[in-house]
């Protein structure tokens, strides 16, 4: 076998990996059983479409919030919060502070997307 190398290394919304993953099954007519259970598992969990996703990313960077990494926007996308508390306990994780002004433009933003 092959050696493996990585060739880029990026945070992807769940929605894109389940569209990547559904790419794979159309080319390959079958997905491996981890991969089936991982696409299962974002039939249930993914709330946005891919362009709508797409959009909300945009947004964001236009916000130009400062120490708003990808990968922060990322995990806002899969999880949309709704309130300033929500946004706090995905920001938790993270070694980056965001001032209440830039968490409500954050949450007003993310607004239009929640159904």
């Amino acid at each position: 076998m092959g050696r493996e190398e990585i060739i880029e290394e990026r945070a992807i919304s769940l929605t894109e990996l389940k569209e990547d993953l559904d790419s794979i099954k159309k080319r390959d007519k079958e997905l491996s059983f981890r991969a089936n259970r991982v696409h299962e598992y974002l039939g249930n969990f993914t709330i946005l479409k891919l362009k709508e996703a797409k959009e909300l990313k945009e947004k964001l960077e236009k916000l130009e919030i400062p120490r708003l990494k990808e990968r922060i926007m990322v995990k806002i996308i899969d999880l949309l919060p709704e309130s300033n508390d929500d946004l706090r306990v995905i920001l938790s994780g993270e070694a980056v502070t965001i001032n209440p002004e830039n968490m409500e433009k954050i949450i007003n933003t993310v607004k239009e997307y929640v159904k």
